[in-house]
């Protein structure tokens, strides 16, 4: 089984990376049923000039090109901020079995905040989820991102 906190410490340094891009700092990765990351990615949107460039669907394309498959069954997604409603539309597509994020995102969260996108029965697939993985480390860098833009 997978370590969920390696696996986050791996997210946090992506989002590290975004933050240092001043991009808002996300980061994922995707790990096989067997514990191996097989992606990892941060936000790029504004590098990118894409508002699809979210840290999951740059992980999920990434992961999807590596199996060469664009659905990752038995896999897990592990993200430092709880996914918005369009990254976890495309978690529920690409089948992805196991979702763990850090912090949770009350304003736009699909993962239990404000959405429950993973576990809507209506749905052909559901998500396990699990929140709070290293939940401080992830609200911190989240903070300290928006109280330097504020700053400026």
């Amino acid at each position: 089984m997978e370590d969920l906190y390696y696996l986050m410490t791996q997210a946090i340094e992506e989002a590290e990376s975004a933050f240092s891009e001043g991009e808002v700092p996300v980061g994922a990765v995707i790990a096989g049923s067997d514990g191996r990351i097989l992606a990892r990615a941060h936000n790029q949107p504004m590098t990118l000039n894409d508002p699809t460039a979210h840290a999951e669907i740059l992980a999920l394309r990434r992961a999807g090109a590596a199996v060469g498959n664009y659905r990752l069954n038995g896999c897990i997604l592990v993200v430092t901020i709880e996914p918005c409603l369009m990254c976890m539309g495309a978690v529920v597509h690409a089948r992805i079995a196991r979702l763990a994020f850090g912090a949770r995102d009350p304003k736009t969260g699909a993962a239990g905040s404000l959405y429950d996108l993973g576990r809507d029965g209506r749905l052909n697939h559901r998500v396990e989820i699990v929140s709070g993985i290293m939940e401080e480390a992830c609200q911190d860098l989240m903070q300290q991102f928006f109280r330097a833009r504020r700053e400026v």
